[in-house]
């Protein structure tokens, strides 16, 4: 959704405060037919340093379409790390306990191999795990972390045994990687441009829906396994949010994620903008934390007792 260029906009305010920790925007007040209504402002907070880029980047695009300083209460950016992280510690995180308003972005992820690797392709690697997933050791991130999902999303796709899947995570991957003790790696494409640019790794695939400008590798739907996949960050009003308060934010995160400042700000850090507000980002939350946790179940991480948040319909289900 695109701002209006009308000459005379209603006034907003947004307030970028600090670079590494927290931006905080306010609205102050629209006219409505019958007088002047106030609309509650919020402040913008990362939940861990993971994220403070990307409210950088969403209190800059903010600035552009015309918020201007103020203050109000917190809300709070949020993603698929902390979702998996409360499921294997069997607690909450801000996810569970806050009022989902909008998807702001995501980074692809890329399967990755060493450049002297057999694998020639996607397939060879999809052959070879399904053939035998506990002697085929794949690399990336923390368990449990977006890089080991996505090798448990494969397996599963593939028809292969998710719970004999070896992974080594960690700084030992790289170097298992290198050294071909492991077989493949996984991780957002950010972190392996290096290696892909000095040609010590090759891309097999990459995790989102459509390919990446300057890759030359094919998505996994592509591929014929049916998982697009992202890193994705959200946007987050507190559990008590009411109605009202939570409509206003909606309209601020549409305004900002449909701006061409916040696609160029996604453009240069090389993030997947890939908006979605309001009760279709709440069902889209439901069936995100059931794949989340089916797929940690699969790798045999957790339980199937936990009790299951829905914040959109949970009778579709999942």
């Amino acid at each position: 959704m695109g701002v209006s260029g009308e000459k005379h906009m209603r006034r907003r305010r947004f307030l970028a405060c600090g670079l590494g920790v927290a931006a905080a925007i306010a609205g102050c007040g629209t006219e409505r037919a019958g007088g002047h209504v106030p609309i509650t402002g919020f402040t913008l907070k990362p939940d861990g340093r993971r994220w403070e880029r990307v409210g950088q980047a969403f209190a800059g695009a903010a600035l552009a379409v015309g918020y201007e300083p103020g203050g109000g209460f917190e809300l709070a950016l949020s993603g698929l790390p902390a979702l998996a992280a409360a499921e294997l510690n069997n607690g909450q995180s801000i996810i569970d306990t806050a009022t989902p308003l909008a998807r702001l972005s995501g980074e692809a992820l890329v399967v990755v191999v060493p450049d002297s690797s057999p694998l020639k392709d996607f397939g060879d690697f999809g052959a070879r795990l399904l053939a035998d997933p506990g002697h085929t050791m794949l690399a990336g991130g923390s368990q449990g972390e977006p890089d080991h999902l996505l090798f448990g999303l494969i397996a599963r796709a593939l028809g292969a045994d998710t719970r004999q899947v070896d992974y080594t995570s960690g700084p030992e991957a790289v170097a298992a990687l290198l050294s071909g003790r492991a077989v493949a790696a996984a991780g957002p494409l950010s972190d392996w441009r290096p290696g892909l640019k000095r040609g010590r790794i090759r891309p097999l695939a990459v995790s989102s829906a459509v390919r990446v400008p300057e890759l030359d590798a094919p998505t996994l739907l592509e591929c014929g396994v049916r998982v697009d996949f992202a890193e994705w960050v959200g946007a987050f009003g507190p559990e008590d949010m009411d109605e009202e308060s939570r409509e206003a934010a909606v309209r601020l995160c549409e305004e900002v994620l449909g701006s061409a400042a916040w696609e160029a700000a996604c453009r240069a850090a090389g993030w997947l903008p890939i908006p979605l507000a309001g009760d279709d980002f709440a069902h889209w939350l439901d069936t995100e934390l059931a794949r989340t946790r089916a797929v940690l179940r699969d790798l045999g991480m957790v339980d199937t007792t936990k009790a299951t948040t829905c914040w959109g319909s949970c009778g579709n289900g999942h």
